[in-house]
């Protein structure tokens, strides 16, 4: 069975929004790695609006400001599938892209059953959505040395039924400080 692995790039202060850090050179690299190691992206229709087409369009056009950019982007439209769950979104410009508005705890059930690779969880409402429901697999979070001081923090409207325990498989300290965490279930 594939894993649902959950990727998110974070503050120390724990915010979540995309606009209040700014990933590097080597943090980059670090995610196209994990892209690498992918068939499926899972998003909610605002992380998937954020991502297509802005980075189809970097690799298109390699305007990218940074290799490290080019080789994210590169990694990024080499994914097989990506999954949108959105009420509102009615269609999708890029034939890889498919849209699903039904039952979200059964369609993830039955994208983890299906042949292939692991898929990446990008976004907030709808990963918190997947960890209220238990069907996270991993986490990957990226904490970048800023104090940004607002902003909306991870996992702020998550509501458990009882803690989340995980364990530690990797941590990784990158050139610019950010560290790097794995966790498993």
């Amino acid at each position: 069975m594939r894993k649902l692995i959950y990727s998110i790039n974070i503050t120390l202060d724990g915010c979540c929004d995309h606009t209040k850090g700014m990933a590097g050179e080597d943090v980059h690299t670090y995610f196209a790695d994990l892209l690498r190691e992918v068939d499926v992206f899972v998003y909610g229709r605002k992380t998937y609006e954020l991502m297509v087409p802005f980075w189809p369009d970097v690799a298109k056009n390699h305007t990218g400001p940074a290799d490290s950019m080019s080789e994210f982007a590169e990694a990024f439209i080499s994914v097989k599938k990506i999954i949108v769950f959105s009420r509102t979104l009615e269609k999708a410009d890029d034939p890889k892209t498919n849209i699903i508005n039904t039952d979200l705890w059964e369609a993830i059930l039955k994208l983890k059953e299906e042949e292939g690779g692991d898929m990446l969880l990008g976004g907030v409402d709808l990963p918190s959505q997947l960890m209220e429901l238990d069907l996270i697999d991993e986490y990957r979070i990226m904490v970048q040395p800023l104090i940004v001081g607002e902003g909306r923090r991870l996992f702020d409207n998550v509501s458990l039924p009882e803690k989340l325990p995980l364990k530690l498989a990797e941590s990784k300290t990158l050139k610019s400080g950010c560290i790097a965490l794995h966790y498993t279930r």
